[in-house]
């Protein structure tokens, strides 16, 4: 396999990347501001679940070992 045919492969792949890319139907600003919200108040309630999980836990782990003298 010569130079020049490992370079084709890359170089077509890298082609057809850059012709893809050019389909991809882009969200303007509106969209992507509103799908940002989205997604951190998703990230804040989800959080907020774990750390109440988390708190919850630890006080029943706490009150178990309470329980015996640990």
């Amino acid at each position: 396999m010569s130079v020049l045919e490992r370079v084709a492969g890359p170089r077509r792949f890298l082609g057809e990347c850059a012709a893809e890319l050019g389909k991809v139907a882009w969200p303007d600003a509106d969209q992507l501001r509103s799908a940002t919200i989205v997604v951190v108040a998703f990230t804040v309630v989800i959080s907020l679940i774990i750390w109440i999980m988390d708190r919850v836990s630890d006080w029943f782990v706490q009150l178990i070992m309470g329980m015996f003298g640990a």
